[in-house]
């Protein structure tokens, strides 16, 4: 979580807690693409400063980060960014300054606080066996405080803990948390426009694409959750030069991707969600709009072999509807495995897809976010024929 202290008049900051104080109990209709929290305080801030008109520049969509950099913005208005991290962050900071066999000798502590007993504890230097227990206690902490149904027996393990670190006598060391990721009002702009083109079905394109929010995978990290995508209201119209002709070659109206990179301590599902319409050629029909629907659940895992690479892989669920297919539905299973690799400036997404449709198959290998190899772009395996 990130801070940002307000320089703000004491005669201000009395209108802002009165302001809050009358408000009382009011009821305000919520918008979530438009007059959503964010906006509400800015509205508190603008009321304690009537000089600010924060929400003057947000017309359609009002995104939390965009409203902090408007904040930062405004000349004099907020201080340096705090930074304070959440318990998972702290844990997983300090577990990296562990060697390998100290933490390995934290998870057994943290199943089984007696193991402290043991000859491999024993023999840690004081100031180590401190570190160990602090961590180990810290994990317990936080599964003691979560919504856990063994929550007691982590009290109960913590509790141990603590008991044996008081024996020690010596005072924590003083760690400082790095964030995994930079403060919101550094990252990029949420809105995006681009333009490109290429050839397809012997015909040269240009297209243009705009996306008004979020953040993709590839996108720069900084200021983002990482590992993280959020992207919405996004279409790409595209102009065939030979077929003069212009259409929507593709629309996205929320595509989230969320991965979670599992450890021996952190087990958290990953997972996605499409909503949208592409292309597609089937048949007789060259340029044939197809809706999309698909999602999925499954698992993420990192290394850093290169420099971080994350590896998920995920069990899906798609259904289409288009007039290209004869009875204009179209629904299956698809188990995919993808690797983006992250580099300082250069990030990359191979994919390869297995998918099983009703009454047919067809295996797919995928390029660096091109979503229809026979679209021409990234190279690829062109679908097998549908088996009637």
């Amino acid at each position: 979580m990130w801070e940002y202290p307000l320089n703000l008049t004491a005669a201000q900051i009395d209108r802002l807690l009165m302001h809050a104080w009358e408000m009382g109990n009011a009821y305000f209709d919520y918008f979530f693409f438009k007059e959503n929290c964010s906006y509400h305080i800015l509205s508190l801030l603008e009321y304690a400063n009537p000089d600010l008109n924060l929400r003057d520049r947000f017309y359609i969509w009002t995104i939390p980060a965009d409203t902090v950099r408007a904040i930062v913005d405004y000349p004099g208005l907020a201080g340096t960014a705090i930074y304070r991290p959440s318990r998972s962050t702290i844990i997983k900071r300090k577990r990296l300054l562990l060697t390998d066999e100290e933490q390995m000798l934290s998870n057994r502590i943290m199943h089984n606080p007696d193991t402290i007993g043991d000859a491999a504890f024993a023999v840690l230097p004081v100031k180590r066996q401190a570190f160990v227990l602090d961590v180990a206690s810290d994990y317990l902490r936080y599964k003691g405080e979560a919504d856990d149904p063994e929550v007691t027996v982590y009290k109960e393990r913590n509790r141990t803990v603590l008991t044996e670190r008081s024996k020690l006598s010596i005072p924590s060391e003083d760690v400082q948390i790095r964030p995994f990721t930079k403060q919101p009002d550094v990252g990029h702009r949420t809105s995006r426009v681009t333009i490109g083109g290429g050839w397809r079905n012997h015909d040269t394109f240009e297209e243009v694409s705009f996306r008004s929010v979020y953040h993709n995978l590839l996108d720069p990290e900084p200021g983002y959750t990482p590992d993280a995508q959020i992207e919405a209201f996004a279409a790409t119209v595209r102009r065939y030069n030979q077929a003069d002709r212009v259409r929507v070659e593709r629309a996205t109206l929320v595509n989230i991707v969320s991965l979670a990179p599992i450890d021996d301590l952190f087990r958290a599902p990953s997972w996605r969600v499409n909503v949208g319409m592409d292309t597609i050629r089937r048949r007789g029909c060259q340029l044939c709009d197809n809706v999309v629907v698909d999602g999925g659940v499954g698992a993420a895992m990192e290394s850093h072999m290169l420099n971080r690479e994350v590896y998920f892989a995920f069990a899906e669920a798609e259904a289409n509807y288009s007039k290209a297919y004869e009875e204009r539905r179209h629904g299956g299973d698809v188990d995919r495995c993808d690797r983006p690799l992250e580099a300082d400036a250069v990030g990359v997404v191979s994919t390869v897809s297995v998918r099983r449709y009703i009454g047919r198959h067809s295996l797919v290998c995928r390029l660096a976010r091109n979503p229809c190899p026979e679209l021409g772009g990234a190279g690829g395996l062109q679908p097998s024929r549908p088996r009637q």
